[in-house]
């Protein structure tokens, strides 16, 4: 896996992914907390540098080289 998420994606990705945890560990009891464990995807993604809707489609937000 070669990473396709540049640094400012990756910092986007883990600060919405530990927000939607927090709501999902926090938030009200609203019946919809199960929406906020979909926050382990972004976290994964942005803790990893590959997204694999990236890859699938072959775009990427990281400059080459870096």
């Amino acid at each position: 896996m070669t990473r396709n998420a540049g640094s400012v994606d990756r910092i986007l990705r883990l600060a919405a992914g530990v927000f939607m945890l927090a709501v999902a560990l926090y938030g009200p009891g609203s019946g919809l907390d199960w929406i906020g464990w979909l926050g382990v995807v972004p976290l994964l993604t942005g803790l990893t540098g590959w997204c694999p809707a990236y890859a699938l489609s072959g775009i990427g937000t990281r400059r080459r080289g870096t």
